[in-house]
Order: C-alpha cells, then structure tokens, then sequence
C-alpha cells in the first residue's frame, strides 16, 4: 500500500513538471521571437561596428538555432513523458530520461560555450552617427526603415540628441519618428513651434542598454536556470519511479516462488499415533472388508479357552 502511494505521488509530481515544461518552452520561445526583431534592427544600425559584435555576444545564447530547437525538442519529450507516466510504461520513461539528459548536456554546453561578456563603451555610441547620412536615399530604404523602427519603438531621437540629424544629414528638421505623436509633418511643426514634441533622448544610450541586456534577456536567462533545475528534478523523479514500478513487478513473481505448494488431498492420510496407526501397520484399509481391530485382551483369551 506504501508503494503504490509513493508512485501516485511520483507520478503527479511528473505530471506537473511536463506541464512546466510545456509552459516555460512556449514562453521561452515567445520571449526569443520578441527579442530577435529589435536584435535585427540593432544589428542593422550597428553594422561593422564594435556594437555590432558586441551585441552578438550578448544575445546570440538567446536566439541561437540549437537553444530554439532544443525548447522545440523539450516540448516533444514532455509530451512522451506524460504518456509513459499515464500508463506507467517502462520503455517510455526511459527513453524519457535519456531525452532529458541528452537536453541538458546540451543546454549546458551551449552555455558555458557562447558565454562571454562583451566588451563596449559609451564612446562607440559615437560611431552610429557614421549611418545617419544615408538616411531618406532611395538605395538605402531598408535603412531609413530600420531607423524610423527604432525611433519609434525606443522612442528616442539620433544618437545624442535629435540635433544630430541636422548635423550629419542636410535634412532642415528630424524625421517623424522622432515624434512622441506622429503624423505626416510633425517633425516641421515640432521644429518650428514646440521641441518637447519630439523625443529628447538619443538612440545610442538606448543601443547602449539594449547591448549591456534588457528585461526580455533577463527573463530567458530565469526561464533556462529554471529549466535546467526542472530537468534534474525530473530526471530523479523518473528514475525512483522506473525502480518502483520495476520492483513492483517483480515481487509477486518472486513471491509466488517463495510459497510452498498447497496441501494434495487426493494423497492417502497417514496415521503415525494410537490404534489407527497399527491398523494401518497390520494392512488394514478402509475397502478392505475382511480386516477387523481386535483389541489386545480379548485376544489374549481367545487363546487361552482354545
């Protein structure tokens, strides 16, 4: 009765870890998803710069091809190891513990193999401005395009300060993204009446941010220490549950051949104490009709009166 406790409890506590995985895979990559549409921007506006490798490192552990394919993989495998604690299947547990080791040797190297802490400063910040004069060229839209996005989702304007614009372009105002509340002409209208409409922080502390880690990177990073401490748990989870249900199986096998045999009643009685025994010694049966107990002093008179 203790045993079968024991592996309900392990296997609720499966159960429950397999839901964790499903849920921390899908968020991990949601989160990765989010991150790699401004890492595309920022590397677009950092192109052959020292930000540019600057940002590689510190975000290529996040949307890495084998972090995104192992959180795909993690999914398969809790699937499977869901199924092997439902119907308490030998072969499907282990085959799901060797998943999950193969998983977090992988995690782990992936690790320890693309940590590195980049190496930047605020004075690179400068090297942007090298980008600003290609801004509104027709050959170069998918610029204009990238810094018109950041602008807007960072809500910031040039690299110091929107000034810069007018300084490395012969653009007379800002681009309307530099706006707080765009529409066509802001900037003009911005520039001649009211600067507090445009965006008074620059791009480049922003890239500087962005670089050093953002709140999304700080959750992927949670999400991984999470799942690797969930993985571990459930690899000991599995393993205690195959040896319970593996022992499980093999005691009434064993204890089956352990019991002596029952009791033949088809064997004849044999009585070794009192009258019955001599009757039996002296070949008395109960089919044999010829046969007669005859006590021992009646005996001895009979031969005495013949």
């Amino acid at each position: 009765m203790a045993r079968e406790d024991a592996v309900r409890c392990l296997r609720c506590l499966l159960y429950a870890l397999n839901l964790l995985f499903w849920l921390m895979s899908a968020c991990v990559l949601g989160v990765a998803a989010w991150i790699r549409d401004s890492l595309n921007t920022v590397l677009t506006l950092t192109a052959h710069t020292r930000l540019e490798e600057a940002a590689v490192l510190t975000y290529s552990p996040a949307v890495h091809p084998v972090i995104i394919a192992v959180c795909c993989f993690l999914i398969i495998v809790a699937m499977v190891g869901y199924c092997g604690t439902l119907k308490c299947n030998l072969l499907l547990l282990s085959w799901y513990f060797g998943s999950l080791l193969v998983i977090f040797c992988v995690e782990l190297a992936s690790a320890v193999w693309t940590y590195d802490e980049p190496s930047v400063q605020r004075s690179d910040m400068i090297s942007l401005k090298s980008r600003m004069p290609n801004y509104g060229l027709q050959r170069y839209q998918w610029l204009t395009h990238t810094w018109n996005s950041f602008q807007t989702e960072f809500k910031c304007c040039g690299v110091i300060y929107f000034t810069d614009w007018l300084e490395m372009t012969e653009m007379e105002w800002p681009p309307d993204s530099c706006c707080s509340n765009q529409y066509p002409g802001c900037a003009r209208h911005a520039h001649y009446h009211d600067l507090s409409d445009l965006h008074q922080e620059g791009c480049g502390p922003k890239i500087y941010s962005f670089i050093r880690g953002t709140k999304q990177l700080q959750v992927l990073r949670f999400l991984g220490v999470s799942i690797g401490v969930a993985q571990i748990l459930a690899m000991a989870l599995t393993l205690t549950l195959l040896w319970a249900l593996y022992y499980g199986r093999q005691s009434p096998e064993m204890d089956s051949m352990t019991q002596p045999p029952p009791p033949d009643d088809s064997a004849p009685l044999t009585v070794t104490h009192g009258p019955s025994a001599e009757a039996s010694q002296s070949g008395c049966t109960r089919t044999n009709k010829s046969c007669t107990n005859v006590p021992h002093d009646h005996q001895f008179e009979m031969e005495r009166l013949s």
